[in-house]
């Protein structure tokens, strides 16, 4: 069955459609993700170019070989060489990963906590992700250890409404060697922290 459009919708989707591919998509692939006629495709992308005309907008809308494609507008260059030659923040190392976890799920959490639960010492990837800004000092642990939480940098990072929206860690499936191991430094670390 054929959908009509009107034809702002019919842009908006094909600018959507565009923006999504990271390959250029042709008349034809669009009139079929959209379910209309190649005609109305053809007025569409007429329309778009326009809207899209080079000086408009940031964005200019390209024929590439038989397809069509989203581009940066050629004035925004130098702005853009400048943009992404800055160096980007690294990923998450694994120990940084499994701290970050911890303080998440078990905040407030002292480094010691976090050093007898993964086993290792963490002070490298607690001292990182203060430095990110993904965990923050929320105060001292009767013993005078610094107390760590997730801040709002993390929230905002992981596009989280609040620490409630944590996925839940029952839906965790790990193997039976590292359950086993898990347990066990959980249950180490839980009597150590209940002890006065």
């Amino acid at each position: 069955m054929i959908e009509q459009r009107s034809d702002d919708g019919l842009v908006r989707t094909i600018e959507a459609l565009l923006f999504l591919s990271t390959q250029p998509v042709s008349e034809i692939a669009l009139a079929e993700a959209c379910q209309v006629e190649l005609e109305q495709v053809q007025l569409a992308v007429e329309s778009l170019d326009e809207e899209l005309a080079p000086g408009r907008r940031g964005i200019v809308l390209r024929r590439v070989g038989e397809g069509l494609t989203l581009a940066t507008d050629p004035e925004t260059e130098q702005a853009a060489r400048r943009l992404l030659s800055k160096p980007r923040t690294p990923p998450l190392t694994q120990a940084q990963a499994e701290t970050l976890a911890i303080v998440a799920y078990l905040q407030p959490v002292s480094r010691p906590e976090i050093a007898r639960i993964r086993g290792v010492s963490s002070e490298s990837a607690v001292t990182s992700l203060g430095e990110r800004g993904l965990i923050e000092e929320s105060g001292r642990s009767r013993f005078g250890a610094v107390i760590y939480r997730t801040s709002a940098l993390f929230e905002k990072v992981f596009g989280l409404e609040g620490l409630e929206a944590l996925p839940d860690p029952a839906r965790f499936d790990p193997s039976p060697e590292d359950e086993r191991e898990l347990r066990e430094r959980l249950l180490a670390a839980g009597e150590q922290r209940a002890e006065p």
